[in-house]
């Protein structure tokens, strides 16, 4: 029998995600990245995979062009007047990469919300538990 966020103990009663993410020991959960064991595994491994394929798309995509069809990257663009390939490579691969960081930051932070992971309330956790100092795993105090 289980519980939701409402405090039901129906069994037939869906649950949240963050209810379920609650009952799970991570502990005990082994950690593959092909084979996830966990719904919040998953799902994170999803959101890293997408940025993965994206990223390497974005920066290697450009040259592999480049190389492939020259004659289309190495026109001049007509409002600029950079070669395409520059324009590509310059600004386009640096700039996907700090919108896809930025992308990434968005998705994990709902993803935390979806199973109510609040990376607040563990640090203060952590902060009344040692009185107020950090662990020296965290760069803190060391003894």
């Amino acid at each position: 029998m289980t519980t939701d966020t409402a405090g039901s103990t129906d069994p037939h009663e869906p649950q949240t995600k963050a209810a379920q993410h609650e009952q799970i020991d991570y502990l005990d959960r082994e950690v593959n990245l092909l084979k996830p064991s966990t719904p919040f595994m998953r799902d994170h491994l999803r959101v890293i995979w997408a940025g993965f394929i994206a990223w390497a798309l974005l920066t290697f995509g450009p040259p592999v062009l480049t190389y492939l069809a020259p004659d289309l990257m190495t026109t001049q663009l007509p409002v600029i007047g950079f070669p395409a390939h520059y324009f590509a490579v310059a600004v386009l691969s640096p700039t996907s990469s700090l919108v896809l960081a930025f992308l990434y930051s968005r998705k994990r932070d709902q993803l935390d919300h979806r199973y109510g992971i609040d990376h607040g309330k563990a640090a203060s956790d952590a902060a009344s538990t040692h009185g107020g100092e950090a662990a020296a795993a965290d760069g803190g105090v060391t003894e």
